[in-house]
């Protein structure tokens, strides 16, 4: 009779698609306000997740239901500065009338697990309390301080989430000098010989703006020359319609000279539409990161069709590039004219940080030991994350959420986009990747 198998234990690969798959299932929708579910059962599981590895996890609860999870694993070294590993664990909302699959079901279909939040960023919260888990179930400690925070409120600025947890808990991050989370890491195949990974060091800045226009009330019948619906609409078209100039920043100058160096060419900054035209899914992500943006995206006036209203309002989503909010501004203004009152719902600052130092490349070293044509490079992300609310306690953060795609893949796209999915493969590459750069950081 032969002697029993020793149980085999279970890895952060073997576990790494089922803590995705919870964490869709759980509706965590952000609506910009109060009104959508929260964030507190997703704390709740994170903070199960962790406690039963040995970690003692604290649910910080800012309004009622929007909650965070943050715990600290001590290193080997703890004289050493501690990094921070963050995640947000809310969503943008879905219609599920629009999806191929349920975007709360956290389906596998085409080798994808599918779902809202599944590349935004549930992805990384599931591929990073996968590595800790498995990491502290073998007794493997982190060479320094890692200090975990899952957080609320990330798709509508962080008010209730990082950056509630920056003004009134700051004594988490005591020690922690770096951080790595969402938006980067995430691959380009450029030819067989090449794959770029593209780690965000910058973000634009943001400026969400409404803008006002008093008029004078009247019969829809009347000859009306002070109407605030037409002074509105022309000043929004004329704002939408502009074209900002392309403004070359560091992160970008250093990007086209990386993608330069792995096409065989040298790129014109000046000539970005033949440099978009070669990037296939990622054109989206870079082309934004050329110039300062305003989008319109609400209008607002009257309440009856024969009734010209006393005001009309709009919505504008302005982002700046590090370096550029004063031009913007400017520009915002000159186009908008004297008559439009502009006031900022949700203002933020850019960031840039040099693609440089050891943490870097322990990025470079951990992707290329699991993909050998694998090249790391800087970008800059459009729009924000909590990075800027860690930024003001001098946390230097990046992008590094890794994950090996199909070149086939419109990646970008799936960002607040329909059928957002994320390869099973790639989470699980993502997991390996990690536990690497975690060793070597």
């Amino acid at each position: 009779m032969s002697e029993s198998q020793p149980e085999r234990r279970v890895t952060g690969e073997d576990e790494v698609v089922d803590l995705c798959r919870d964490l869709i299932r759980m509706d965590t929708s952000n609506y910009g306000d109060h009104s959508g579910p929260g964030e507190r059962a997703a704390a709740e599981y994170v903070a199960e997740k962790l406690a039963e590895v040995g970690l003692e996890p604290q649910i910080f609860e800012s309004h009622k239901g929007r909650a965070s999870t943050v715990a600290r694993i001590e290193g080997e070294d703890r004289s050493r500065p501690g990094l921070l590993i963050h995640g947000h664990t809310d969503v943008v909302p879905a219609n599920a009338d629009d999806w191929t699959h349920h975007p709360f079901s956290g389906e596998i279909a085409d080798g994808c697990v599918w779902g809202r939040g599944a590349v935004d960023m549930k992805d990384m919260d599931a591929m990073t309390l996968a590595v800790v888990r498995d990491r502290l179930r073998s007794g493997r400690k982190p060479p320094r301080d890692i200090v975990l925070a899952f957080l609320a409120d990330e798709e509508a600025g962080g008010t209730y989430g990082a950056r509630w947890l920056v003004d009134h808990h700051p004594h988490l991050f005591e020690g922690v000098t770096e951080a790595i989370s969402e938006v980067g890491g995430f691959s380009f195949t450029v030819n067989e010989q090449v794959r770029l990974y593209l780690i965000e060091t910058a973000q634009k800045g943001m400026h969400w703006m409404k803008l006002t226009v008093d008029g004078n009330a009247g019969h829809g019948s009347m000859i009306h020359k002070d109407n605030a619906i037409t002074e509105l609409s022309e000043a929004v078209g004329r704002l939408g319609r502009y074209e900002f100039p392309v403004r070359v920043t560091k992160t970008l100058r250093s990007f086209l000279d990386q993608l330069g160096d792995a096409l065989g060419t040298e790129l014109d900054p000046e000539d970005m539409d033949a440099t978009l035209a070669k990037l296939g899914g990622i054109a989206k992500l870079i082309g934004a990161s050329l110039k300062n943006t305003a989008n319109p995206t609400q209008l607002g006036a009257g309440y009856k069709v024969n009734v010209i209203p006393g005001q009309a309002t709009a919505h504008v989503d302005g982002r700046f590039l590090p370096g550029y909010e004063e031009e913007f501004l400017a520009d915002v203004d000159r186009l908008l004219g004297p008559r439009v009152k502009r006031e900022d719902v949700h203002a933020d600052k850019a960031l840039e940080t040099t693609f440089d130092g050891a943490l870097v490349q322990a990025m470079q070293s951990a992707l290329q030991a699991e993909d050998p044509i694998a090249r790391a490079v800087p970008y800059m992300l459009s729009a924000g994350t909590d990075a800027k609310s860690f930024d003001d306690l001098g946390i230097r953060g990046f992008g590094f959420a890794p994950l090996k795609l199909p070149p086939e893949l419109d990646f970008a796209g799936m960002f607040h986009g329909v059928d957002e999915r994320v390869p099973v493969d790639g989470l699980k590459f993502g997991v390996r990747v990690l536990d690497r750069f975690i060793e070597q950081s």
